[in-house]
């Protein structure tokens, strides 16, 4: 199912837009809008089913989590000043997990949001205010455009060698057309005359200059954004002279041959889940090994101690530090008296003071707003998520937890 995720700012802001979720079948092209404005998100509603979408709206960036786990989008559109929490938030856990990592987000915003949206892993930006109606309409023609191509296009700038073949040879000619050279202009003439979704520089390629670059982008009808990965382990050089670029590029640094393979697959938005076993457990171990969480600190609130010590023992492996409450009313204390928590996981079912009012009470406090507050609930019962949500969760996981599961939110969350 092709899906575009749209989201707005109220809790059930998706009935006064009048989405499709009612009509949704399968194999449908979905779009679901994240947007704080809610003419602005049926205008993009709109502009969507006018090329072939269906609709969904969602009420917080929140809540979006929730939409995308259930309908799996192939496209997102987000906007950053939600009431919530911020977009980038939204942006960073996606890009930061795995199974949601390769979901194309088109991010709409004010323009001086445009480089960073672009180096975050989004693969679009609308500038608000939007100049006119064309505008959202060439968007979403982009945006499905790119979900509509089954294979995507590397270009290589690499000396000739055992390097560059292997790398080649790793690659799904199924899915990755490769365009290969160590001649910076040959590179200039594919860039001109086709849609390269992603570029890998050599260090030491002085050949190619971004000026080259920029300038060729800038001259065609469709602007758009590179991504460009620096590959080699004395890049710093390099990659200066590419930061130069930024606006127009999306620059990202790779030293090792399984970083650069993970890149590309990043900025070609392959799904992690179709790689061949061998390709995905080096992925995700290289994403296991990075330590994104060592030194964090977490606050476990649960009644029952040995649920208390099995994720303590998980999160100790992982180089985090843990406090724990047993009930609500010490775990508001905490996060009251200690502002080096950097993310809660809250049991739901507690005697006195459950967690839902204690994720309520938590988010009254304006200094803790933004801190990451996971429910974990023994009953997967259907709505329980959205409950949680409008509570104040950002996530939910069920019992019993996953590790897997529970690493992925983690790292999703804390990653910077």
């Amino acid at each position: 199912m092709r899906t575009l995720l749209v989201i707005g700012d109220r809790p059930r802001q998706f009935f006064e837009a009048g989405d499709d979720r009612a009509d949704v079948k399968p194999g449908d092209n979905v779009v679901l809008i994240v947007e704080n404005d809610l003419s602005f998100a049926k205008v993009l509603l709109e502009v969507a089913r006018e090329k072939g979408f269906k609709g969904l709206v969602s009420g917080s960036a929140a809540a979006a989590l929730s939409v995308i786990k259930e309908h799996q989008p192939s496209v997102i559109t987000l906007d950053i000043f939600l009431p919530d929490m911020q977009g980038w938030r939204i942006l960073d856990r996606l890009k930061a997990d795995l199974s949601t990592r390769h979901i194309p987000v088109c991010v709409v915003s004010t323009d001086d949001s445009r480089d960073r949206a672009l180096s975050s892993g989004a693969i679009g930006f609308i500038t608000k205010p939007v100049a006119s109606r064309e505008v959202i309409e060439r968007a979403i023609e982009q945006l499905k455009a790119y979900i509509s191509r089954p294979r995507r296009k590397l270009a290589l700038l690499m000396e000739p060698g055992a390097e560059r073949a292997g790398l080649i040879g790793r690659l799904n000619p199924e899915e990755v057309d490769v365009v290969v050279s160590d001649q910076g202009a040959e590179i200039c003439n594919v860039l001109r005359s086709e849609q390269v979704d992603c570029l890998v520089v050599q260090a030491g390629s002085g050949e190619l200059q971004p000026g080259d670059l920029v300038e060729i982008l800038e001259q065609q009808a469709v602007a758009r954004q590179l991504p460009v990965v620096i590959y080699g382990g004395r890049s710093s050089d390099t990659l200066a002279r590419w930061k130069r670029g930024d606006g127009v590029f999306a620059l990202r640094e790779a030293r090792s041959p399984e970083r650069l393979l993970d890149t590309i697959y990043f900025f070609l938005h392959r799904d992690v889940s179709t790689l061949s076993q061998d390709e995905r457990q080096a992925v995700q171990e290289l994403h296991n090994s990075s330590r994104v969480l060592e030194g964090k600190k977490a606050l476990i609130v649960d009644d029952d101690m040995r649920n208390i010590f099995a994720l303590s023992t998980v999160l100790h492996d992982q180089g985090m530090q843990m406090i724990s409450a047993n009930n609500g009313r010490e775990a508001i204390r905490l996060v009251k008296d200690d502002p080096a928590i950097d993310i809660v996981l809250m049991d739901i079912m507690m005697p006195e003071m459950d967690g839902m009012t204690t994720m309520q009470e938590i988010r009254k406090l304006p200094e803790r707003k933004d801190l990451p507050i996971i429910a974990v609930t023994a009953k997967a019962m259907k709505g329980d998520r959205e409950k949680c949500i409008e509570a104040g969760a950002w996530d939910y996981l069920s019992k019993p937890v996953d590790t897997v599961h529970l690493l992925a939110v983690l790292r999703g969350w804390l990653h910077r």
